[in-house]
């Protein structure tokens, strides 16, 4: 079970952690960060859903400080006994022994070296990894055993470990895919208060880019009525930025995440919140939301096909998503040589 941290690193105090930007008002947030501990049993979860693209994934921390208000995974979080708002975004978990758990898993003969996805959950490089380094640790037992991983984060912060993204390039695959859903730092920054300025994210992309590391982005969520149209503008600076692929999907508002969204939304763009959310419901069959395996990612009607033709015509036209930029390597998994011990001569 998590252990509350009595003094929990601030990261506004702290030398390893820094504020990344500026809110709306000019300045960091005055916020509580609350950090518990968690030995956890396993690390590595298998994925069932047809939906998504991987198998394995491997989450280091629990909640997200990013904030995004359309986030998915803020319904795991009343599982641990917390809310899924302002709890979810405050309130992390840390998996202190991930990298160890980790390199049991790849010790052991079921592993076959697939493809881990990092993370399909909440940001493996939120604030917080500043400090903790566990996907640092995470990509340096991979690199150790060549096992190809995927990548998807908001942050810049994934710039500190290109070294690492470098050397294990030389071995396996390895993609790490930048999610920017906004082409205004400004709008996005409305609706994801706390992640990395979009620019900044064009920046990281470029610096892993011109390192040798293979990028890409998600321009997801797209939100009809509020981001759509950035789509040419976002994959022409994907392009700039050494971007191979792109893919899109609808928001998800599911469960807890629906109210945390509309009160954003409402304060964020209140002159197009009604707008907003007629267009959700017109590629939702009338609701705001819609469960469905080969559903809940993207969206019905005449207006979700405009959006994908727009899509699929801009990122053909740029040279994106090409089948060699997206075939399947197979993996380069290798555990590494124990040194032999050496017999007593008597």
């Amino acid at each position: 079970m998590p252990h509350h941290l009595e003094n929990p690193p601030n990261r506004f105090e702290s030398v390893h952690v820094e504020w990344d930007g500026e809110d709306l008002e000019g300045e960091a947030p005055l916020a509580k960060l609350e950090v518990f501990e968690e030995t956890a049993k396993s690390i590595v979860a298998e994925n069932t859903s047809p939906d998504l693209g991987f198998r394995f994934s491997i989450n280091p921390y629990r909640g997200c400080y990013h904030g995004c208000a359309y986030c998915y995974a803020r319904p795991t979080h009343p599982y641990l006994g917390f809310g899924a708002g302002t709890d979810f975004e405050r309130k992390i978990v840390v998996k202190k022994n991930a990298v160890a758990l980790l390199r049991e898993t790849f010790e052991k003969k079921r592993w076959q070296g697939e493809v881990i996805a990092l993370s399909g959950n909440t940001d493996c490089y939120q604030p917080l990894e500043a400090k903790y380094g566990l996907t640092r640790g995470l990509l340096e037992v991979m690199a150790e055993y060549k096992n190809p991983v995927g990548i998807i984060t908001k942050n810049a912060l994934v710039r500190r470990d290109v070294d690492v993204l470098v050397r294990l390039a030389k071995h396996a695959s390895v993609r790490v895919t930048f999610s920017i859903a906004f082409a205004d730092d400004a709008l996005g920054r409305a609706m994801e208060p706390w992640a990395s300025p979009i620019s900044r994210r064009f920046e990281a992309m470029k610096a892993l880019s011109e390192a040798g590391i293979e990028v890409g982005q998600s321009l997801a969520p797209v939100i009809p009525g509020l981001n759509e149209s950035d789509i040419p503008e976002l994959l022409e600076r994907g392009k700039e930025a050494g971007a191979r692929y792109a893919f899109i999907t609808l928001v998800r508002l599911s469960g807890e995440v629906l109210p945390i969204f509309l009160e954003r939304l409402e304060r964020a763009v209140p002159l197009r919140a009604e707008k907003v959310k007629n267009a959700i419901r017109e590629m939702r069959s009338g609701e705001m939301n819609d469960t469905r395996f080969g559903s809940r990612m993207r969206g019905a009607g005449e207006r979700w096909k405009t959006i994908e033709q727009l899509f699929r015509l801009h990122a053909r036209r740029l040279g994106m998503n090409q089948e060699e930029a997206l075939e399947d390597r197979g993996t380069s998994f290798q555990r590494p040589e124990k040194p032999k011990r050496q017999l007593p001569l008597f």
